[in-house]
């Protein structure tokens, strides 16, 4: 599944949650999620990409927050085992940094209001969550200093969409103002597939 849907799954999620231990357990999956896209973005993303997105991946300090009073994570239920590819990078990342943003907001909430075994693990997810947010924008920063044309596929010539800029896949000169296939979009893209990666259940 696409890291966007995912995300997006885990926002819905978080805005429906009520108690602290579900807050935390939507904590930890919101994590989880953030070291798979790095991990993705990590091994198959834009070269200029990957060292943030390792940082982002090896970020565990919400691994053992579920393991509390409330309900874990089913192994089955860990949406960051779902994903499959990042198929629009700067839209994953600006989504993933909202997600974790709101989980932060909701663990300030839940620690202002815990005990102080609850508190101090609400401290440390909140400190994770703000190293991911970092990577996230550091990468966000990247992808914007990009060339326009970044991230689209190009074709055998080394163009966009198989075409040179000034012809036709026929060969003969474009009439000037006419667009090229491909170049439609403008903005960082970036496209990431793969089988997803196994996801460990805290202990």
């Amino acid at each position: 599944m696409d890291a966007v849907r995912l995300i997006e799954a885990g926002r819905r999620a978080l805005a429906v949650t009520g108690g602290a231990p579900a807050v935390m357990a939507e904590a930890w999956q919101a994590q989880a999620l953030a070291r798979a896209v790095g991990g993705r973005l990590a091994g198959c993303g834009p070269a200029e990409l990957r060292t943030e997105a390792r940082q982002l991946s090896e970020i565990g300090g919400l691994g053992t927050v579920v393991a509390l009073d409330g309900p874990a994570v089913p192994v089955g239920a860990v949406r960051a085992s779902l994903l499959t590819e990042v198929t629009d990078a700067h839209r994953a990342l600006t989504d993933l940094g909202d997600l974790l943003g709101e989980v932060g907001i909701a663990l300030v909430g839940v620690a202002c209001d815990t005990e102080d075994g609850l508190y101090w693990q609400c401290i440390e997810a909140i400190d994770a969550v703000d190293e991911s947010l970092d990577r996230v924008h550091g990468m966000l920063r990247r992808l914007a200093e990009s060339p326009p044309e970044y991230g689209h596929e190009r074709g055998p010539d080394g163009e966009h969409g198989g075409e040179r800029s000034g012809e036709h896949r026929s060969g003969e000169p474009r009439p000037e103002g006419e667009r090229v296939p491909g170049h439609e979009r403008d903005g960082p893209r970036a496209v990431v597939r793969g089988a997803a990666e196994s996801v460990a259940r805290p202990s």
